[in-house]
């Protein structure tokens, strides 16, 4: 993103200064529209491996998570084995957590059987004209969306999607825009 250099560069807060890959991240990623199956299914993964952590351990490992995991092909981690499993716990380039590595198995299986697709039923719970919040606190960590989200995605047989992280999914991939009001990155997410 080509950021204006005329004026002071206003960010969501969250992102920090120290870290570069934090700051592209936010700058270019969170908040920007992501379809196609495999894709978000890449970040449900994600932000379930996320939970209990901080996303910039995530966001360090998601190459390697990409590469453990067939880049989130979802017929190829559906047709996982306990070896994969095995192989999965002993990778030392990802979170090794059993239970959330089953739950990423097993929601591959469950979107192969979701009539239309993840992307599809996913993006039904856009809100593109959600306010902006004003500041950080006014960011929800949950919402009535979310939570009807996560009710859906465990209908199906989802694992680790509850409404928060169903709601930091909406986040992540620009089912909401929570870039705060003066974040350069809200002015210059597209819609």
């Amino acid at each position: 993103m080509s950021l204006p250099t005329s004026e002071p560069i206003i960010r969501c807060p969250w992102p920090g200064l120290a870290d570069p890959m934090y700051q592209a991240y936010h700058d270019d990623e969170w908040g920007r529209p992501v379809k196609g199956d495999d894709a978000v299914y890449e970040r449900v993964v994600l932000e379930a491996f996320q939970s209990g952590l901080s996303w910039l351990t995530i966001l360090r490992k998601r190459e390697n998570f990409r590469a453990a995991f067939d880049h989130f092909s979802i017929p190829k981690v559906a047709a996982y084995t306990d070896d994969d499993v095995t192989r999965l716990l002993a990778d030392a380039g990802i979170v090794r957590n059993r239970a959330k590595i089953e739950a990423a198995i097993g929601n591959a299986q469950a979107a192969l059987d979701l009539p239309g697709g993840l992307s599809e039923l996913v993006w039904r719970y856009a809100d593109p004209d959600a306010p902006a919040p004003p500041t950080p606190a006014d960011v929800p960590a949950a919402t009535s969306a979310s939570k009807a989200l996560a009710k859906e995605l465990k209908s199906h047989g989802f694992r680790f999607v509850g409404p928060t992280t169903a709601y930091a999914l909406m986040q992540a991939i620009g089912l909401v825009n929570d870039h705060i009001e003066d974040c350069v990155a809200r002015r210059l997410t597209p819609r």
